[in-house]
């Protein structure tokens, strides 16, 4: 129930107020990351879901994430299967297709932050690497928000 709880679509504020600021840039190596987030835990959760949006240059693929806040991190989809959602994790990583932005975002592909080393809890950062096929290794700094999904907005254009 809480690994649901953590891929659950966020509140209809959300998407609205996310920020547009970018986490950490890879411009260098053609991969731009921006929205990096994880949602605050209820106490005890087994699992935080983490979200993003990457936009490469060149063709690659987003193959694992590691930070020590977590045992592990896992890059999950979910999917539509006789009337049941499903989430399952993608071994071989996500695919990013050049010039082209995709989102792991609630409700769709996203990240689990896996036995979190202490909760998380909203206004708290927390960072991770991100490794590529191609494209060299990021660090990049994910904001907790609220299990609401809403979170202040960095600026009036947000969300977009």
């Amino acid at each position: 129930m809480l690994a649901l709880a953590a891929c659950q679509p966020a509140a209809p504020d959300a998407a609205s107020q996310a920020s547009a600021t970018p986490a950490a840039t890879g411009a260098d190596a053609g991969i731009v990351v921006s929205d990096a987030w994880i949602r605050e835990t209820p106490p005890n959760a087994a699992v935080a879901g983490g979200y993003l949006t990457l936009r490469s240059g060149a063709a690659d693929r987003l193959l694992a994430v590691e930070t020590p806040a977590a045992a592990s991190v896992e890059i999950h989809e979910m999917s539509h299967e006789g009337g049941m959602m499903r989430m399952r994790e993608l071994p071989d990583g996500v695919e990013l297709p050049a010039g082209t932005e995709v989102a792991l975002k609630p409700g769709g592909n996203h990240l689990m932050f896996i036995d979190p080393v202490e909760p998380v809890r909203a206004g708290q950062s927390i960072e991770a690497t991100l490794r590529f096929a191609h494209a060299p290794e990021q660090t990049v700094t994910f904001e907790v928000r609220p299990l609401t999904g809403e979170a202040p907005a960095a600026d009036e254009h947000a969300g977009h």
